[in-house]
């Protein structure tokens, strides 16, 4: 009977291990593609969003061509205005569920997108625009000859572009691909429990065979025993036969006597002489070796199912939820049914700061105003202008500290479909303490211009920063002449040159914080200083100084926080006047280097004129509110050094 189960028991494995192994033998195509038809060529192919999302599953672009092939995807709608003036050719999927490409050409794009940013600086359709390094994308890639942007999951609102250069006609040789479910969760199981089945019969298989051989018994059977011999009568022989017989049992001499035990010969010869060490081991050996038997046949066959098991990857097995932590709950913030896409990511506004960054450092060293002029406009732009062209006089003058990029803190984007766009960025230094946060503006003025940095300062290491909307909501820009913050942010900058100028008399000391006041009063004690410095060289009575702050020509930027108050970014000048009383006396510039460096000359009939630039970021609470403005960030400039004619 252990012979008939071991042979279903075989049968079973095999039939278990066979079905594993045809599951995996016979799956389908791990993937679904599908080409993309483009009949008429165009530097660039726009692929919708939709175009990539006809299938569920992570979608894989593969594009083939000779060269560098770029691409890149983001919003649709920027991306469209981004291809204003160019012809491309538009991917969309059609009613019956397939790929429409469409051609469009610059005119007709620019139609479409009527309203502000239909063309290029300058009214003329721009030719072979390059796509590479624009900050507008949300990310980009590029691959030489063939280009495989993969595990991409667009949401909708987004779309692809491919292109070359943006001169040369763009690849053709474009599929989309869309992973298929090749899983085969019962396999691996299916090959262990077969193994375990083969195992089984193999145990019962060996079993068997020692039932078998216990029940036959012994194979044959020993001699029975033999006779008693009895003595012979040597009388009665014949002569010749006595004689023989007695020759041979002639008495032996001493020498060949040896003692003797007096036995009967037929117990002698009968007699088995068992050693009783040799017998437990011949027992043991007898007993041992069916038990070796079964494992050296248990062997084969768990290495098999060891192989088996191994061989299967993790989609041969059933896939268990994972017991991963529920996320904590966070603050809810609701947004308007009208709400604006904000104008970054986080991740992008982290690639382009770096972008930025690297660019500013590689401009300061070479002391390169136009390189640096692709990265900052307004205040930023001028003071580096003067940065510049003191370090080419100035051998031992440092070089501006670089924007800390390794910790982005906050990115509070425009919420905005429009250009220009704002982004409001806070940054810190994560391996040095000594770099302070850093706390800047910069603007995108068209689709296709890149950020560029217009207002950037040191936060206040006592300054607190003001509660924010998320990056994924952004917020909106305040109105110069908004009523609804405690002062109108076009109004901030010169309520803050009346402080300094007034101090305790001016109108506006009681509504900003101590940490305002104390730079006020900072900036105030250093005119002193000079006043001092002047009476102290005998010159009180020869020459005079005048201050005067006053707002930049550069618009204040304002972005709303969560209090319904606001982040106000203004740029300040402060002139320092010394002209002499007398036609006969002269302003001698003495140790000032910067003021040689600037001017080019040692001395001045007429007089100096010294202009120091104060960028400042103000947090500026909501109408009705109790708070005071508080200044968060400032960073002071010589913007120029002039000899008055």
């Amino acid at each position: 009977m252990r012979f008939v189960w071991a042979v279903v028991a075989f049968v079973l494995a095999a039939v278990l291990i066979g079905a594993g192994i045809a599951q995996r033998t016979f799956v389908g195509p791990d993937s679904q593609q599908t080409q993309v038809e483009i009949d008429e060529p165009a530097p660039f192919v726009l692929l919708d969003g939709d175009v990539l999302r006809t299938n569920p599953g992570v979608q894989t672009l593969i594009v083939r061509g000779q060269g560098d092939i770029f691409g890149s995807y983001g919003r649709t709608a920027d991306m469209e205005a981004w291809l204003a003036d160019s012809d491309y050719n538009h991917v969309t999927v059609d009613d019956d569920g397939g790929f429409a490409v469409e051609h469009v050409s610059a005119a007709e794009a620019s139609d479409e997108t009527d309203g502000g940013e239909g063309t290029a600086e300058g009214g003329d359709p721009a030719t072979g625009r390059d796509p590479r390094g624009s900050d507008l994308w949300l990310d980009s890639f590029q691959k030489e000859n063939r280009l495989v942007a993969d595990n991409m999951q667009l949401p909708e609102g987004t779309s692809m572009l491919v292109a070359y250069d943006g001169t040369e006609d763009a690849p053709d040789d474009i599929v989309v691909s869309w992973p298929l479910d090749t899983t085969t969760p019962l396999a691996g199981p299916l090959m262990v429990a077969g193994g375990i089945v083969l195992l089984i019969g193999l145990v019962l298989y060996v079993l068997g065979i020692r039932h078998q051989r216990r029940g036959r018994g012994p194979r044959r059977k020993g001699p029975g025993p033999l006779p008693a011999t009895e003595p012979i009568d040597i009388a009665v022989l014949p002569p010749e036969e006595r004689a023989a017989i007695e020759g041979s049992l002639e008495t032996p001499t001493s020498a060949e006597r040896t003692p003797s035990v007096d036995a009967p010969e037929t117990e002698t010869e009968d007699a088995e002489i068992v050693d009783p060490e040799e017998n437990d081991s011949k027992t043991s050996m007898r007993a041992e070796t069916p038990a070796r038997r079964r494992r050296l046949l248990a062997i084969p066959a768990l290495g098999l199912t060891a192989l088996l098991a191994a061989g299967c990857s993790a989609d041969s097995w059933p896939q268990f939820g994972d017991a991963s932590a529920s996320p904590s709950p966070s603050p809810t913030v609701i947004a308007p049914d009208n709400q604006k896409p904000p104008a970054v990511t986080e991740a992008q506004a982290k690639r382009i700061l770096q972008t930025a960054s690297e660019t500013l450092v590689e401009a300061d060293t070479a002391m390169d105003v136009d390189l640096a002029g692709t990265r900052l406009e307004g205040p930023a732009l001028a003071a580096r202008t003067t940065e510049y062209a003191l370090r080419a006089k100035i051998a031992d003058k440092a070089l501006p500290a670089a924007i800390p990029t390794d910790d982005v803190e906050v990115v509070l984007p425009e919420a905005t479909d429009v250009w220009p766009r704002t982004v409001l960025v806070l940054s810190k230094s994560k391996g040095d303490d000594t770099v302070p946060p850093v706390l800047l503006t910069m603007t995108q003025a068209d689709p296709w211009s890149n950020y560029k940095i217009s207002n950037m300062a040191e936060m206040a290491a006592d300054a607190v920063f003001p509660e924010v909307a998320a990056t994924w909501l952004g917020t909106s820009l305040v109105p110069a002449d908004s009523a609804f913050l405690t002062i109108p942010p076009a109004e901030l900058a010169p309520a803050f040159a009346d402080v300094v100028d007034a101090g305790e008399k001016s109108e506006f000391y009681g509504q900003f914080d101590d940490l305002a006041l104390t730079l006020a009063q900072s900036l105030t004690d250093s005119r002193q200083v000079i006043v001092q410095g002047l009476a102290d060289k005998g010159a009180a009575k020869t020459s005079k100084v005048a201050f005067d702050m006053a707002p930049t020509t550069d618009a204040p930027i304002s972005m709303t926080t969560l209090d319904s108050g606001a982040i106000v970014a203004v740029s300040l000048t402060d002139t320092e006047t010394v002209t002499p009383t007398s036609s006969d006396v002269v302003i001698r510039f003495g140790d000032n280097a910067e003021a040689k460096a600037l001017t080019g000359a040692t001395e001045s009939a007429k007089g100096v004129e010294t202009t120091y630039e104060f960028q400042l970021f103000f947090s500026v609470p909501a109408q009705g509110s109790t708070e005071q403005i508080r200044l968060l960030a400032v960073h002071q400039d010589l913007l120029s050094v002039k000899v008055i004619k």
